[in-house]
C-alpha cells in the first residue's frame, strides 16, 4: 500500500490515480456533513486519522519498492463509515509522502485506493455482517467480535490490492500476473498477517475505551446499541459515585 515514489510505470499510476479520485471526493463531501451534522465529532474524528497515521507510519521493509504495516483505517470506517476513512486516509498518506518519504505522490492514487478505498470497505462490510450474526451474545462480545475481524481483514484486503497492483505492473516473464500476484501476495503474508492481527487487537482495546469514556458519541454513530449504551454510562456512573 505504500508503494515508493516513482516504482509504478507512469500509466498504472495515472489509471489508479483516476479509480481512486472519485470515491476521495465523495469521501470529503462525507467527512464535511459528518462535521456539520455533529460537530462534536470533530476530536474523535482527529483521533481516528492520527491512529491510522500512527500505525501506517510504523513501516517494515518488504517486497521491493514497498513495505509492510498495519493501516489503522479499521477504527475510522467502523466509526465514521468508508466514505469518511477515504478523506482520512488520503490526507494520511499525502503527510507521509511529504514528511516521511514513505509512499510518494506519483504512487498516491495507487496507495489510496488500496489503503483508504478497499481497505475500509471491507472492514466495514465484515463489521456489518458480524455485528447482525452476533446479535444474540453480549455487546461487548458481538462488538469486540465484529472490530476485530473487521481491522483485521481490512489489512489483508489492503496488501491483497497492493498485490494485485505489483503484479499488473510486473508480471512474471513465465507465468504472468497470476505467478507475479502469488509471488508479492505470498511475502507480504510473512509479516502481514501477524500484523493484522496485532491491528486488530489493539482495534478493539481503542473502541472498548471508547465505549467507556464516550458511550453517547458512539451511540450517535450507531456503533453502540442504545441499551448497550445506556448501561455503559450507568456502570460509569456508579463507579464514580463509589470512588467519590
Amino acid at each position: 500500500m505504500h508503494i515508493a515514489e516513482g516504482f509504478l510505470p507512469w500509466q498504472h499510476a495515472a489509471a489508479w490515480t483516476a479509480a481512486a479520485t472519485p470515491f476521495v471526493a465523495h469521501g470529503v463531501r462525507s467527512l464535511t456533513q459528518a462535521v456539520r451534522a455533529d460537530p462534536d465529532a470533530k476530536l474523535l474524528l482527529g483521533a481516528a486519522g492520527a491512529f491510522s497515521f500512527v500505525l501506517s507510519a510504523l513501516k517494515i521493509p518488504s517486497v521491493t519498492g514497498s513495505c509492510s504495516h498495519p493501516t489503522g483505517t479499521g477504527l475510522g470506517a467502523v466509526l465514521f463509515r468508508p466514505p469518511v476513512m477515504a478523506a482520512l486516509g488520503t490526507i494520511t498518506l499525502l503527510f507521509q509522502a511529504l514528511l516521511l518519504a514513505h509512499g510518494g505522490l506519483t504512487t498516491l492514487g495507487a496507495n489510496v485506493f488500496s489503503m483508504a478505498v478497499v481497505g475500509p470497505w471491507v472492514a466495514y462490510g465484515v463489521y456489518r455482517t458480524i455485528r447482525s450474526l452476533t446479535g444474540s451474545l453480549g455487546e461487548q462480545t458481538s462488538l469486540g467480535l465484529a472490530v476485530f475481524f473487521a481491522a483485521s481483514l481490512g489489512s489483508l484486503a489492503t496488501y491483497t490490492v497492493t498485490s494485485v497492483q505489483l503484479a499488473l505492473a510486473f508480471p512474471d516473464p513465465a507465468s504472468g500476473f497470476l505467478g507475479s500476484f502469488a509471488t508479492f501476495a505470498g511475502i507480504f503474508s510473512l509479516t502481514q498477517i501477524p500484523l493484522a492481527i496485532i491491528e486488530g487487537l489493539v482495534t478493539v482495546v481503542i473502541v472498548r475505551l471508547l465505549s467507556r469514556v464516550s458511550p453517547d458519541q458512539l451511540r450517535r454513530l450507531g456503533v453502540l446499541r442504545r441499551s448497550a449504551a445506556a448501561g455503559t454510562a450507568l456502570s460509569t456512573e456508579a463507579t464514580e459515585e463509589k470512588a467519590g
